[in-house]
């Protein structure tokens, strides 16, 4: 099986050169972008299995990438944001972002978020039934990774999903933050809770019929989330 391709875009030649390096070596191939047009071309051209975008960038910034790939494509995909700015990482998760990666960073972590993302895209568990999931118009089928609403397919993150799928597949069950973290992102996560809010969040708005006043994913306040079907 041919290792992913990773589109690495950043205006700094710098980071392009590190990231590039340190991918390159473990057998990842790499295409890479230094603006946000370039992005666009690469991503439509080269079809990469995920996108590590940085923030601040000429010719369309980060942000407007996010929000553009995010209209046609559910592809993975890591922000880079500068030291110290949660409005930033607040932004891109609002706009489909997987996870973040702030710079400075490491190796070990830059892998690791790689890794962890690209398991989320790929997630194979089932829920405790295999048959399909029905709860008021919606259908979840884990197999074919969809949420359908009728004949209309809804479209869903890596991360959307598996965060959902791992709520169905507990239902009636309080998870904790911490579980729902290290479950749907790993087991170095256990601290985000802005990850859960934001992404509880989206998915109320996409599969509830009034997102305020949600029936099926339901808060714990304090503790953590509850799937009811």
């Amino acid at each position: 099986m041919s290792q992913p391709t990773i589109l690495v875009v950043d205006d700094e030649q710098p980071f392009r050169d590190f990231i590039t390096r340190n991918l390159d070596v473990r057998g990842y191939r790499v295409v890479t972008a230094s603006d946000g047009l370039e992005a666009l071309a690469a991503f439509e051209r080269e079809s990469p299995d995920l996108i590590i975008l940085d923030v601040m960038m000429p010719n369309l910034n980060g942000f407007d990438v996010c929000r553009r790939i995010r209209q046609i494509s559910t592809i993975p995909i890591i922000v880079l944001t500068a030291l110290g700015e949660e409005s930033d990482k607040v932004t891109a998760f609002d706009l489909g972002a997987d996870d973040y990666l702030t710079k400075p960073f490491g190796v070990g972590e830059l892998l690791g978020r790689l890794k962890a993302v690209l398991r989320r895209a790929r997630w194979e568990s089932q829920p405790p039934s295999s048959a399909a999931v029905r709860f008021d118009d919606l259908e979840f089928d884990s197999a074919r990774r969809r949420v359908l609403r009728g004949d209309q397919e809804i479209r869903l993150t890596p991360t959307e999903f598996t965060l959902l799928a791992v709520l169905i597949a507990h239902a009636g069950k309080v998870l904790t933050h911490r579980a729902l973290l290290q479950e749907v992102w790993g087991p170095e996560y256990g601290n985000e809770s802005e990850y859960l809010r934001v992404y509880i969040n989206r998915l109320r708005h996409k599969i509830e019929r009034d997102p305020s006043r949600p029936r099926h994913l339901l808060t714990e306040q304090s503790v953590g989330y509850r799937f009811e079907p």
